[in-house]
């Protein structure tokens, strides 16, 4: 299998190159990404607990899926493919914003992402791949952000950081579109 390679951007999201994934996150530099947050009709998001194998981050709860798109794919190509790869099912994504974030890990990487933030919709329960998802649950973003503040250490870098930046953009964002 070959090495996955991520799309090194500017920081107006133009692409200036590919790098391997490992060397992008070993140097800090600046790439392309995608988090995927899926609600049901009851207002609740999916939340997916890492695998344990994970290089980084593993066993933490985080948004629906996440990673990195692929030279020539779309961002909704990207997130279509993965939440499929992850979770085990496709629904319809629409884009909503983006941010670059930087978070330094203890195994000495570093995310530095500007990441694109999708949303979808979805009822049922998905069939998550083993080698990716540890495990997964409903909840609500209120019941998220609680616990999120009474345990944060559950949680991975990326989506605390997309909650607090975003938690009413996202939260406004489901409301518009039910």
């Amino acid at each position: 299998m070959t090495e996955e390679h991520v799309i090194l951007v500017n920081e107006n999201d133009e692409p200036i190159g590919l790098m391997p994934k490992m060397e992008a996150h070993e140097k800090a530099v600046l790439h392309r990404a995608f988090s995927v947050f899926i609600f049901n009709s009851k207002n609740e998001l999916m939340l997916q607990q890492r695998a344990a194998h994970k290089y980084h981050s593993p066993l933490l709860w985080t948004n629906t899926c996440c990673s990195h798109q692929r030279d020539g794919e779309s961002n909704i190509q990207a997130g279509t493919r993965r939440l499929q790869e992850e979770m085990g099912f496709t629904t319809s994504l629409k884009e909503t914003t983006s941010f670059i974030y930087k978070a330094p890990f203890d195994n000495g990487l570093t995310e530095h992402e500007l990441d694109h933030i999708m949303v979808g919709y979805y009822n049922d329960e998905p069939v998550i791949n083993p080698c990716e998802v540890a495990d997964w649950k409903w909840m609500t973003l209120q019941d998220v952000k609680s616990d999120m503040a009474t345990n944060p250490e559950i949680y991975t870098a990326w989506f605390k950081i997309i909650f607090d930046k975003f938690y009413d953009f996202i939260n406004t964002t489901y409301e518009s579109h039910r």
